[in-house]
């Protein structure tokens, strides 16, 4: 399964190995890998170099080493792929404003796909996950999950796999950023009703109108995120990078 690899930039070659088979599936989530010294001798490198592609590997999020207790995978075959391009795509220096100028660019053209290739299915889906929501929020809860399920259903109904990947990489990095928005009642209906806006454009098999209610969506939360009566839009972002450094 493992083999043998090159000394020039050999760490390199293991992380490549590593989560190639992760992502095939071959390495799964909860695997532990062999110790440093199997691992040594497999790749025919120092321990050294085993424990600086180990590092690699730790530092976008696909395995982890656990004090006594040797290296485990953490992520799945999806996510393999996925994390590493959220690693990519932001650092602590960006603007969140800049990855929701991404998100703009991105998400109403997925609106605009899912809304060309929608099925009875899949439209179904959207209604479920809509009424959960309301339900959600009704009792008072804060529906983040159900609002990363309506986004993440869009992106699959795109039928286009690398909006999609990208998609899921957007949504993971701006996590804490929606939860930081869905704080109060009027927000959380705001949602839902961009939410509700995005299914009807859908459901006619409008993709202008689906592509339109979604930058209407995401321009709303943008404009409630970062132009803040009272604070500015420097305020906002030093609101947030606080909320991502905590």
């Amino acid at each position: 399964m493992l083999k043998e690899v090159r000394k020039k930039r050999a760490y390199e070659d293991i992380v490549l190995q590593i989560k190639a088979l992760i992502e095939t599936g071959k390495l799964k989530h909860g695997d532990q890998l062999p110790n440093e010294n199997e691992l040594s001798e497999t790749f025919k490198v120092s321990r050294l170099t085993v424990r600086e592609a180990i590092l690699s590997l730790e530092t976008v999020n696909l395995v982890e080493r656990r004090q006594g207790n040797g290296t485990y995978v953490i992520a799945t075959s999806e996510e393999a792929i996925i994390k590493p391009l959220a690693t990519a795509l932001y650092h602590e220096k960006d603007s969140i404003i800049d990855i929701f100028a991404l998100r703009k660019i991105l998400e109403p053209e997925i609106a605009r796909l899912a809304a060309m290739n929608a099925s009875q299915i899949k439209i179904a889906q959207l209604e479920e996950i809509i009424a959960n929501q309301g339900k959600e929020i009704s009792e008072g809860r804060m529906p983040v999950e159900l609002d990363s399920r309506f986004h993440y259903t869009l992106a699959t109904m795109s039928k286009n796999k690398v909006l999609g990947r990208l998609l899921v990489a957007l949504m993971g990095i701006l996590r804490k950023t929606r939860e930081t928005y869905l704080q109060t009642e009027e927000r959380k209906q705001k949602s839902l009703e961009g939410h509700q806006n995005i299914l009807a454009a859908i459901k006619e098999g409008n993709g202008t109108a689906a592509r339109q209610a979604m930058m209407q969506h995401i321009e709303e939360v943008e404009n409630t995120l970062f132009k803040k009566k009272g604070g500015g839009e420097e305020r906002a972002r030093s609101s947030l990078k606080r909320v991502y450094t905590q």
